[in-house]
């Protein structure tokens, strides 16, 4: 190789290093409470912005959801808004400095506080999302408020739910300019589960049902409803899956470990509740290597059996 070729070649591997590192999320930084978002392109004109996969906690300033946004011929769609006023402010501004178009919707998948609690960022846009997820949302609003306010303190100051303000009573479709975009509306982790396709792509935003390397959260969980729902995105034609938790994926292997863990969960509380035993016995099972593996699982794991075992203790009692 000459040196003029090299000197090129050693210039283009600079500038894809470049590329991948404004690209890459850094670590937030708690003196000046800044997220440090990225966008990463995953076709043309659909981006992630990709959080921890981790329980909420001050260090990573509770952003563990991976929020995107799709660019149309005339305007943005923003899926999920974030856990907070500063992420919602700091994702808006991450989108001007990725495209001129204007946002012209915010999109919200499920309930849950890190799906809405950036909304105050675009309150002059409209906010859609499921009946079933707005009134789970006016239900839990405040005590999502004070729950992250003492896990994360000064990163969700000036914090306050701000509602969607439109409905989607028979997700099929979604309107952008330039794009088509498929809503299913499927249900199990919670009462209503929103995934978003962008048909050209073939990416898949899949919320909240779909768990990459990390433990499922449950607080609104119904494990039958959610297997069926996982029987449903098996099929569909996808290049890549951003999950709401966890690295994204280009294949179904976040189909497949949610799956795994669901059922895991369902027989082992199973048995458990035949022979007795307390919740205390049931967090002191073993777990497979594999689950125990994932991120979250010292708190995550603890939470499931607080959130589901019950049931399966009054489904014995009932039966005699």
């Amino acid at each position: 190789m000459t040196g003029r070729r090299r000197r090129a070649a050693g210039g283009a591997l600079l500038l894809t290093l470049a590329t991948l590192a404004a690209a890459a999320p850094g670590r937030p930084d708690p003196a000046t409470l800044d997220y440090r978002l990225a966008a990463r392109e995953l076709a043309p004109g659909v981006y992630v912005v990709e959080g921890a996969n981790a329980d909420f906690e001050p260090a990573n300033g509770c952003n563990i959801i991976n929020t995107g946004f799709i660019v149309g011929s005339e305007g943005v769609l923003v899926v999920n808004t974030g856990p907070s006023r500063l992420y919602g402010e700091q994702l808006r501004a991450l989108i001007a400095r990725t495209t001129p178009k204007p946002v012209s919707q915010v999109l919200h998948l499920n309930l849950h506080p890190d799906y809405f609690l950036g909304n105050q960022a675009f309150a002059d846009v409209p906010r859609l999302a499921t009946p079933a997820t707005l009134d789970g949302m006016r239900a839990e609003a405040k005590a999502y408020e004070d729950n992250l306010y003492r896990v994360c303190g000064d990163w969700m100051k000036g914090t306050e739910a701000l509602l969607p303000d439109r409905t989607l009573p028979t997700p099929a479709a979604l309107s952008l300019a330039g794009r088509r975009l498929e809503l299913r509306e499927l249900k199990g982790h919670t009462a209503s589960d929103l995934v978003l396709i962008d048909q050209a792509s073939g990416v898949m935003f899949a919320g909240g049902l779909v768990f990459v390397d990390r433990v499922p959260t449950t607080p609104h969980a119904k494990l039958g409803d959610w297997l069926a729902s996982l029987d449903a995105l098996q099929p569909l034609r996808v290049e890549t899956m951003v999950p709401s938790h966890g690295p994204v994926v280009g294949d179904a292997r976040g189909i497949e470990q949610t799956r795994a863990y669901l059922r895991w969960i369902d027989g082992s509380f199973s048995q458990a509740a035949q022979r007795g035993w307390d919740l205390n016995e049931v967090l002191r099972q073993p777990v497979p290597a594999d689950f125990r593996g994932w991120a979250a699982f010292a708190t995550e794991y603890t939470r499931n059996v607080v959130h589901l075992y019950p049931a399966y203790e009054t489904r014995v009692l009932q039966r005699r």
